[in-house]
């Protein structure tokens, strides 16, 4: 029995609609259709929600037999998941995608860890191009102005007239 068939039997027993379960778990209705139909794997947090709900224990739907479920002790989540999260640490995308792509279609929990993953690295490269288009200017101009400082400084030490470039004139001698 698939954990859509699971989660069908028991609400149906409960006398409860989707509907009225998607009210109770705050979940939405297509998401309950979705489960119950067998379409997408819920994450564990929906389970949750709903065991509770149809007064389940959670264990029983994580031991329900479905062809795309793997239970969270399997030895392969033992080692994939923390690799995948661990491989976020070279801040690239890389790492955690190719251990995503290889390993998502062997096992559901590393697909559901993979992704927020991938989201993740995906949102903090967002994050750093707007930096990194102002940190290298900002770079470029410490460096100008510590050489255009330094310069002026011999310049003045050896009595020469210097100059400072691209100055706005804010304060008038």
């Amino acid at each position: 029995m698939t954990i859509g068939q699971f989660i069908k039997e028991a609400r149906l027993k409960k006398g409860m609609t989707q509907e009225e379960l998607a009210t109770k778990t705050y979940i939405s209705v297509r998401t309950i259709q979705r489960i119950e139909n067998g379409d997408v794997a819920p994450r564990s947090f929906t389970l949750q929600a709903i065991a509770s709900v149809l007064d389940i224990e959670y264990k029983n739907l994580m031991n329900c037999e479905n062809k795309n479920f793997v239970k969270n002790n399997s030895t392969q989540s033992k080692i994939w998941v923390p690799i995948l999260h661990l491989s976020g640490l070279f801040l690239t995308l890389l790492p955690p995608l190719i251990i995503w792509l290889l390993q998502k279609d062997k096992n559901k929990i590393i697909r559901e860890h993979g992704i927020d993953v991938i989201n993740f690295q995906l949102s903090m490269l967002i994050y750093l191009i707007p930096i990194a288009i102002l940190i290298i200017p900002a770079i470029f101009i410490g460096i100008f102005s510590t050489v255009v400082i330094i310069i002026n400084t011999i310049k003045v030490v050896n009595n020469q007239p210097y100059k400072y470039p691209l100055t706005i004139k804010i304060l008038k001698p």
